[in-house]
Order: C-alpha cells, then structure tokens, then sequence
C-alpha cells in the first residue's frame, strides 16, 4: 500500500467535522433566561419577544428647530424681494409674516392652540400646538420673535412627527435570539421599556494543562514552553461575548485536574482545557477524564476528527452538575483553530445566539494550495471585496500552524476532506472572523 493509500485509510477511520459538531452541539442548551435591568441587557441574547408598550414618538412634536403653523397660514402670499428659490421638495412662493404667541421647549408641558395668523417657536422635540400641522426650519425665516417672516414655504407636515409615527404601540421590537445592540437599547428605552428576559452570557473557564508549561514573561526553552493557550483562549471567549475566566496551568497531575475542574464547576457554564488530548505519553488529560470507573465510561469522550490542524477533540461533563467541558489540542494554532470549530458554536448556543457559527462567503482563490486528503483543513486567510462583487482570498504564510498567520487573518480559507489541491482561480469557502480593526 502507497503512503497516500496508507493516508487515506487512516483519514477514512476519523469521525467526520459535521458529524461530531452536530453530537455536540445537540447536547446542549441554552442557559435558563435572567430578566435584567436595560442597562445590564447590552450584549446578550433575547430569550423573549419584545413588544413596544408604548408609541414612538410619544405625542406630536417638532422635528427641527423653527416655527410651528398651520400650513394654509403659509402657502398664501405676501411682498417678495427676499424671496429665496425654493430647493427641491420645497414649494415656492413670497414672504409672509406671522404673529408669534409663544416658545415651546421640549420641557413644555401645557397644550397650546394655534389661532389664525399666529405660530410658536419651537425647539426639536417640543410637543406641537394643536393645529399645527408644520415646521418652518428657522433658518427659513428672518427669526423675529415677536413676528416671523417666512422666506420659504416647506410642504405640509414638513418637520413635523407625529405620535407613534415610527413605532405604534404595540409593534414587535425584536424576537427573541435577537443580540441586545446599543440601538436596540435605545427603542426599548423610548417606548418605555426598563427591564427585558434575555439569556446570560456563559462563564467560561480556560484551564492549560501540561508539566511542560510556564506562564508568560519569558521565553521557552527546552523541557519549557510558554504558555499562550490560555491567554488566547480566554481572549477568543471574551470576544464571542461570554465572561471569561483563565484559571492558569494546571500540572498533569490527575488528582489536581479533577479537583480543579469539579472546583470550576461551581462558577462555569462551560469548562475549556488546552493539552493533553492526543494519545503520547504526556497526554495526561485524555487519559484522565476518559477512564472508565465502576465500569462507567469516564465523563469527557476523545474523538479522532476529520479536522486539520488538531485532529483530537473531547467533550463531556463534569461535576454533579454537569458542567459541559470542552478540551482542546495543546499545540497553540490547533487549539484556537478548535475554538472557532467546536468552542465558539458551544458558547454561542449556550448563549441563545443564532446563528451558532461563523457567516462564510464563497470567494475567488489567489493560490494554488495543497491539503491532506481526508481533512477538513482550516487555514489563515485574507479576504478582501472584488472590485464590482464578490470575494478574493489569499492564504497566509506558513499553513494553519503559524500563530503569526492566524494573527494577521481576517478569514480562515476551508478546504474539505475530499479536496487535496485547490487551484488559484477556483472558488472555496472562507469564514469571516470578526476583526476589530
């Protein structure tokens, strides 16, 4: 047998991605809902539909700075030497003046009515007179105050909204899985919304493990490697949203990892440890929380999958409470390359957030790549927009290995398990991550 054969084999023994991203995430659910202050809501996810109690705008107000009218006041005559040509929407015609009986803040409380021949100057959120039914821009006027002359006539209802104009009562704000954005805050704030039942973000807990490991302010050496998993792990789940916790390095030590982790049961919706998955004589983890007791199969499973870099996952429960875990490869670009597939979805749907995976594009190959048969690999990419639509992408140096890759991408380039040479020019599937910058 040729040592592709002999590749293919063993790559045909591995438990597809789709497959086991699906036993996984099936046995998960979504954290019981939490009904929080608006203000302690931004950045989770709706459990509920929102319905807008009250209307938005609240009453008729003006929309601008000016005088309020009745518009059948306005569109008449009057002696036109300041006469300005009207811009487009704006109907033509010559100055008049009106008797102005009052101001109107946004304060103002009282209501007023307009008479014939008379108007109020309002501020921009002041209530309307009653039978007002426009706005003149201020600048539109020569800005008397005890008279107005009106240079320019705005058509009816111009600055003018009116109650509930934008959302009536009763209108469906958001559906639940709906994320609480900033903007989101606001309409629930201005049709009276103070509290809403949204799902918690989830408490994550990192844990590295391996006798091999020390913390960062150094560098490695041999017999020590520098721990960046965690450090990494716990920024990539702030940045999906959740609270974010790193416990450290744990040795492999097997009674120490069990009484870390049922100890971090106590504050965890989930638990991720980096190191020890694969089958070498360090791989303490695996060994660890896959063993059998009493006949029981051990509370973490280890699957070989179809997934290159870190073809080694676990997943499982651990505690009396059953605290799903989450463990990841050692090795620092397969470890955040098993976030995106397996840790990120996890958090996500433990979050109520759909949907769970990344947005992915269909974009145009710069360059020829090659990748191992049977594999689904994920490689550091930059995406960039086509001139004229669509997508380009460029794989990055080094492969799905390189940290410094995966730094500088803003897509990860997806090549499936049947395809061993993807052309320059061909069409592949790329996943979007989200890069602030």
């Amino acid at each position: 047998m040729t040592a592709t054969a002999d590749a293919e084999a063993a790559a045909n023994e591995l438990t597809p991605l789709a497959d086991y991203l699906g036993s996984v995430l099936r046995r998960l659910r979504a954290l019981p809902p939490l009904d929080l202050d608006l203000t302690q809501a931004h950045g989770n996810v709706l459990a509920e539909d929102v319905v807008a109690p009250h209307a938005f705008p609240a009453f008729d107000q003006a929309a601008v700075d000016g005088y309020a009218a009745r518009w059948e006041d306005i569109s008449g005559g009057g002696r036109g030497p300041s006469y300005v040509p009207a811009p487009s929407g704006i109907r033509g015609g010559r100055s008049i003046r009106l008797n102005v009986v009052g101001d109107l803040g946004a304060a103002s409380w009282r209501p007023v009515r307009l008479t014939p021949g008379s108007c109020f100057s309002v501020a921009a959120g002041a209530p309307l007179p009653v039978a007002a039914d426009v706005v003149v821009p201020v600048e539109w006027t020569d800005q008397g105050m005890a008279a107005v002359e009106i240079f320019r006539t705005p058509k009816r209802g111009y600055g003018v909204r009116r109650a509930g104009e934008e959302l009536p009562a009763g209108t469906l704000l958001a559906r639940a899985g709906t994320y609480v954005s900033p903007a989101l805050v606001a309409v629930f704030a201005a049709t009276g919304i103070g509290h809403v039942v949204v799902r918690p973000s989830p408490r994550v807990v990192i844990v590295a493990t391996g006798d091999e490991l020390v913390d960062v302010g150094r560098g490695s050496q041999p017999g020590q490697v520098v721990d960046a998993n965690s450090h990494a792990l716990t920024a990539a789940a702030a940045e999906v949203g959740a609270l974010a916790y790193r416990v450290g390095i744990c040795d492999d030590d097997p009674e120490g990892l069990r009484g870390l982790l049922e100890d971090q049961t106590l504050r965890a919706d989930l638990i991720i440890t980096t190191g020890g998955t694969g089958t070498g004589p360090g791989d303490m983890v695996r060994r660890i929380l896959s063993r059998r007791e009493g006949g029981r199969a051990g509370p973490v499973t280890f699957t070989d999958v179809a997934l290159y870099p870190g073809t080694a996952l676990g997943f499982g429960t651990v505690g009396a409470e059953e605290v799903p875990v989450v463990c990841l490869p050692g090795d620092p670009g397969a470890a955040l390359i098993g976030f995106e597939v397996l840790a990120r979805p996890a958090i996500q749907l433990l979050a109520g957030a759909e949907p769970v995976f990344r947005p992915s594009v269909r974009a145009h190959l710069l360059e020829t790549v090659s990748s191992p048969a049977g594999l689904r690999e994920f490689r550091p990419a930059h995406v960039a927009e086509r001139r004229g639509g669509g997508y380009t992408v460029q794989p990055l140096r080094g492969g799905p290995f390189t940290l410094s890759g995966l730094a500088e991408a803003n897509g990860l380039l997806v090549l499936g398990e049947r395809v061993t040479t993807a052309a320059a020019g061909s069409t592949v599937d790329v996943l979007l991550l989200d890069r602030r910058r």
